[in-house]
Parts: C-alpha cells; structure tokens; sequence
C-alpha cells in the first residue's frame, strides 16, 4: 500500500515544483499581455514648465523652470521598455539614470539591448511589440532608426534623452541641453556636443522632466534642460 502513496506525494511535489518554475519565469514583472488600467500622472507640473497661455506648438522647444517636474510621478504598474545602443560614458550615465527612476518610482521596466547596428530598427520594432506606456531610448546610435520606426507608430509614446529626431511626430517627446542635442539624419554632432556634460545629476534631471512631460501630455516638445 505504501507504493501508490509515494507515487502520489512524488506526483504532488513534481506539480509544485512545475508550478514554481511558471511562476518564476515571470518575476521580472506582470505578464504584459494582459491589459492593465490606463497609465496617468500622479501629481501635477509645477509653475513654469510651460506657459498656460502659449502652449507650445509641435516640434517647440520648452526651457521649463528647474524642478518644475518634480512633483510628477506615474501610477502603480506604468510599463517602460529602454531601448538602448552603445557602450560610451554618455549612454551609461543615461542607462544608470533610467534604471534608478524606475527603481524610485516602481515602474515595470524592460531593457532592449542593441549591439548590431544592423538591427536598430528590428530592436525598435521589438520594443514596441512589448507594448508598453513608454519606449525610452538612450544613445545617438538609435536617432535614425527611430526616425525610421516612429511615424509608423503613432499610438507608441516615445521619450528620447539626450538627444532628438530632425522631424519628430506627436509621440516623440526628446529633452536635450546644450552638451547633447544629437539629431541624426545625415546632420553631425551638435559644434556643442559635450560627453562631460552628461553628469549623473542632469541625466537623472532629463528623465524626470521627460517622463513628466509625457505623462502630462506635453508630447511631440523637446524640453531643454541647461538649467535643472
């Protein structure tokens, strides 16, 4: 009698343990397949990051007043993807920075990783394919391919830090400063391209205003941030 007992109690922890290894697949976060509520902001701008009596017109450049995001944060389950390319001190500081405000604000992160130039815009394709809230990408290596990829997805915000598309469509919201400001398309770095001013203080500052400009609906804007 004691043989159909064990076989069943090996059956029951072979079910447990197959269990554990599903659930465990998924620990990076929410299955994103499922729908999930609406993304909005928690919070709200503060004076000066845009004019209420000018609103800017697409493809304006805004200098909000320093720390006038600040107070701007996403709703529980806001779904990023960073899309990436590039392993120069100016891609990591932004990379660094992204992952700590998304650690801060408990965002479900996801990391698309470019190391073939060839496949920048297959990468850009995946990130969307994820559907998240946001696609944000960091490295000027990513500007043509996105220039690329974005007007054909017009339901996909896109944030880009440190840089800008020569023509962007509503869903591209770039923020920039006078050391960044790479546009891609043919056109050069700016003459006031700077690595150094890539400091873990203003990237850190661009992300926020970024991601708070877009979860304001202030999209389609570069938000220039010399001041932060």
């Amino acid at each position: 009698m004691r043989r159909p007992l064990l076989a069943a109690t090996a059956l029951a922890a072979a079910v447990v343990l197959a269990t554990a290894v599903v659930t465990g697949c998924g620990g990076d976060g929410d299955d994103w397949s499922q729908p999930h509520p609406r993304p909005s902001a928690v919070g709200a701008l503060g004076a000066g990051f845009v004019d209420p009596a000018a609103s800017p017109a697409p493809e304006a450049t805004i200098t909000p007043r320093p720390g006038s995001w600040s107070g701007v944060r996403p709703s529980e389950g806001y779904r990023v993807v960073l899309l990436t390319a590039g392993d120069d001190r100016p891609t990591k500081a932004l990379v660094t920075a992204v992952r700590d405000w998304a650690d801060r604000e408990q965002v479900d992160l996801r990391t698309e990783t470019v190391t073939d130039p060839a496949d920048m815009v297959h990468a850009a394709d995946r990130a969307i394919a994820m559907k998240p809230d946001l696609v944000v990408s960091a490295g000027n290596d990513l500007i043509d391919a996105l220039a690329t990829v974005t007007p054909n997805h017009l339901s996909q915000q896109f944030l880009v830090v440190g840089a800008e598309l020569a023509e962007p469509t509503h869903n591209v919201t770039a923020v920039d400063w006078s050391g960044a400001s790479f546009r891609g398309e043919g056109l050069g770095m700016s003459s006031t391209y700077d690595p150094a001013s890539f400091t873990a203080a203003r990237c850190a500052a661009a992300v926020r205003a970024g991601t708070a400009a877009v979860l304001s609906g202030w999209t389609g804007i570069v938000v220039w941030v010399d001041d932060f």
